[in-house]
């Protein structure tokens, strides 16, 4: 198995890239059989041709061969593993960028509000906050045509306002107390995507991390976070990697090496060909590897959350805090195809320091890989570390002789029960129904004086979402159609006011507002504060 040194070019070795739940992808290599399945090969092939021949010659109705055949891709892969994709041409550029460091488009932040796209905020820099572009207002036309009222899609609005630096897109603006649409032709320009989204000192001590994914970036945000917070006099490092899906696994490699030291092992790889065996190490010198660290983990990080997670753990460097993860330990390949789709092709498995993987089981049934979640729920794992069970043969131990476990996700050294006793349907309805945001934008609208001289600080401490601004959520809420359950509201209410109040901290401010509120009813993230002490006598003891 080589080794592997750690460098601003580690984006071209193994990388992991979750789209949707958790996929990881490996750059770098070429596609060749190996020489004894080549007959084998051939004739599967042929096989092939001769019935989409046949099928598109003879069958009695016409027919479209590439739906076809994308169709049989698709379920050709399935019976490989639940990672293993395909993405047609139409998709692929789309899910390239969500990992980019940047794309071209008009820089907005958008929700669709009752079939309308709204700018939930311009973002900063970008061309619509140049322009004057403000959160609330409704985009009615793209380019002379109408794109209210229609059925439009996520997609559709990447496809309507993403577009080429430098080109121009026309569009209409709804805005409220505004007598006529407003026009604006906006220059599309480079946008930056940023995954560490916060990063603050939640005291004199302790600094906080928050990454989202694992993209091209990721390294070098975290590493500038890094500095200002060591700046600031951070000795403590929480790192949080709750509901990260995964992405590159050289960000991942790089981030570990920031706090781990002497080259110990990070992630490895092992394949059918030699040519993806792999070990990489902590190389050089990391920005943060003598302070005390905590991660918080929970069911929705995977992939390159879990090279981080079990990369920490398996060295003793910290402490993982939360619940078991979700169990991705295979390593993609992307392939580019002539039409500008590209496959995605299991090549390897990964396996943390002390050496277990911790892909979970999976057969050919893909939804009943997909259903995971759901029996952890129904067997109670959110609520209970006891109803985690683990096969003795696939015990493990760290540099420091602590009992591990591969065979499904990283488990946390401090299990933390998943909280349901504030949340309640009638909440989780108003929120998908985006009530919520339509509440917010109207009432900072409405009360801009009340805001515009506040630092958060003060609204931190001080400030509190009233009942009357309840009251006013509940009469948005039934426009939308959600019915006032009062048993669920009088049982969610403190719950309800932290989350409108964090929602709105985040238009008000920034992203580190809404975590700083939204962590305050967070259990994980309260329960990693009180044990960065035993985090440090770990990391450090002799």
């Amino acid at each position: 198995m080589s080794e592997v040194k750690n460098t601003k070019a580690q984006i071209r070795l193994p990388i992991l890239l979750s789209i949707g739940v958790a996929a990881g992808i490996w750059f770098g290599a070429t596609f060749a059989e190996p020489k004894n399945d080549r007959n084998d090969l051939k004739s599967a092939i042929y096989k092939l041709q001769e019935i989409i021949t046949y099928i598109n010659r003879d069958y009695v109705d016409s027919v479209n061969t590439n739906e076809l055949v994308e169709y049989g891709i698709e379920k050709m892969l399935n019976k490989l593993d639940p990672h293993s994709s395909y993405i047609s041409a139409k998709d692929a550029k789309l899910a390239k960028s969500q990992l980019e460091g940047e794309f071209d488009g008009i820089g907005i932040e958008f929700g669709i509000l009752r079939d309308t796209i709204y700018v939930v905020s311009p973002l900063t820099g970008g061309p619509s906050e140049r322009l004057g572009l403000l959160p609330g207002d409704q985009i009615i036309t793209v380019d002379g045509k109408t794109v209210a009222g229609i059925g439009v899609t996520n997609r559709d609005v990447f496809d309507l306002l993403r577009g080429p630096k430098g080109s121009v897109v026309d569009v209409g603006i709804k805005r409220k107390n505004a007598a006529d649409m407003l026009d604006f032709s906006i220059t599309r320009d480079k946008i930056p995507q940023y995954s560490v989204n916060a990063s603050y000192m939640i005291d004199d001590e302790i600094g906080y991390i928050k990454i989202t994914r694992f993209a091209a970036n990721t390294h070098e945000e975290f590493r500038k976070a890094l500095t200002t917070l060591k700046a600031q006099g951070m000795s403590k490092l929480m790192l949080d990697l709750q509901g990260n899906p995964g992405g590159y696994m050289g960000a991942a490699i790089n981030i570990a090496d920031e706090i781990l030291s002497n080259e110990a092992v990070i992630v490895s790889q092992e394949g059918k060909l030699k040519r993806y065996n792999q070990k990489a190490r902590a190389m050089r010198p990391g920005a943060f590897e003598d302070g005390s660290i905590i991660v918080l983990i929970n069911e929705g990080s995977a992939s390159a959350s879990e090279i981080v997670a079990g990369a920490v753990q398996d060295n003793d460097r910290g402490l993982i805090v939360g619940r078991r993860s979700f169990g991705k330990g295979l390593v993609q390949m992307p392939i580019d195809l002539s039409d500008g789709a590209e496959l995605r092709l299991t090549i390897a498995r990964y396996y943390t320091p002390s050496g277990r993987s911790i892909q979970k089981p999976y057969g050919e049934d893909e939804e009943d890989y997909s259903m995971d979640y759901f029996r952890r729920l129904e067997h109670g794992e959110f609520f209970s570390a006891d109803s985690v069970s683990f096969n003795d043969s696939l015990r493990y131990e760290t540099v420091k002789g602590r009992t591990v476990y591969g065979g499904g996700g990283i488990m946390p050294d401090y299990f933390v029960p998943w909280d349901t006793t504030m949340s309640s349907p009638y909440v989780n309805r108003l929120f998908s129904s985006e009530a919520w945001r339509e509440f917010i934008l109207d009432y900072l609208d409405r009360n801009k004086k009340v805001y515009s001289n506040m630092s958060f600080d003060d609204y931190y401490h001080k400030y509190e979402v009233s009942d009357a601004m309840l009251n006013e959520l509940i009469k948005v809420g039934e426009k939308n159609k959600v019915k006032f359950v009062e048993k669920d509201f009088n049982k969610s209410k403190p719950y309800l006011k932290t989350l409108i109040k964090a929602h709105m901290g985040r238009n008000l401010y920034d992203e580190n507002a809404f975590y700083r509120v939204i962590n305050d009813i967070n259990e994980i993230y309260q329960q990693g504060l009180k044990l960065f002490d035993e985090a440090t006598k770990l990391a450090f003891a002799e």
